[in-house]
């Protein structure tokens, strides 16, 4: 694990997504969001300039599992209504990441410095969305268990091009055993608009994971004897993308710090 997993949530979780975004935006919640505000939508983001956001909007149209889009701003505007009424993308998220011509240049914690009258925010459903269903039927995952981001890999599969945007799929990774595996497909199928079923179980080497304890993003988990690895599509993918394509200016949140919104995870559920 690393030194950041051992101290990434507020002493007082944030229980509403409005507590969540508000900690964020003072600088008291700096951290990774798993297990925070339970039952309250999060979101993975991407800012690019408004003349690639076609493209990208596109991209996301054309590979729903790693990006299921939930909402776009209009360029310049940092405000997404239909995700909360008092968001500031700027500042609500607990930790970004800024990239120049696809090299990573800064991970602050507030961008109103880097805000640009062109720019238009991309959220993406997240994982952390369905992790809630499988929470509550008694389904362990380990990251949360052991107080880590959960463990994200590049991998073999490509996706789907669209305009400059390119790229291997990001998938996340959570250890459990075969009947929890099942269960896990069963629950997580009824939320395509969060990533939606698996996109691979066991064998990390048939998608090009060589070693799971050396993820590309986030922290390497135990695996037990008796347990599978299960993967899922992950919205870091766009980062993905971004060293592959090197915009000349992006933005996108730190790996496991994602924008939590006033939406409900019941609102996103197919019963």
């Amino acid at each position: 694990m690393s030194a950041l997993a051992t101290s990434r949530k507020p002493s007082a979780t944030p229980q509403t997504g409005r507590d969540a975004r508000l900690a964020a935006r003072a600088g008291t919640f700096k951290g990774q969001t798993a297990g925070v505000a339970p039952g309250y939508v999060q979101g993975n983001l991407a800012i690019l300039p408004a003349n690639l956001a076609g493209d990208f909007l596109r991209f996301c149209q054309l590979n729903p599992k790693p990006c299921p889009l939930l909402a776009a701003s209009a360029p310049g505007d940092f405000r997404l209504p239909t995700l909360a009424d008092d968001l500031d993308i700027r500042t609500d998220l607990p930790r970004y990441r800024v990239f120049r011509n696809g090299k990573l240049v800064d991970e602050p914690t507030d961008i109103r410095a880097q805000w640009r009258g062109d720019l238009v925010a991309f959220v993406l459903g997240c994982s952390f969305s369905f992790e809630d269903a499988l929470v509550e039927d008694g389904i362990e995952l380990r990251h949360i268990t052991c107080n880590a981001t959960v463990p994200m890999y590049r991998t073999s599969i490509a996706t789907a091009p669209a305009g400059p945007f390119h790229g291997p799929m990001v998938v996340s990774m959570r250890p459990m055993k075969p009947a929890d595996a099942i269960r896990a497909i069963q629950i997580t199928t009824r939320f395509p608009a969060v990533h939606g079923a698996p996109v691979h179980i066991g064998k990390p080497e048939l998608i090009g994971i060589a070693d799971l304890m050396k993820p590309d993003y986030g922290d390497p988990v135990p695996v037990n004897a008796d347990e599978i690895p299960v993967f899922w599509a992950c919205g870091v993918t766009p980062q993905s993308v971004v060293a592959t394509v090197k915009p000349e200016f992006c933005i996108t949140h730190y790996p496991g710090s994602m924008l939590v919104t006033d939406r409900r995870n019941s609102e996103f559920a197919i019963m």
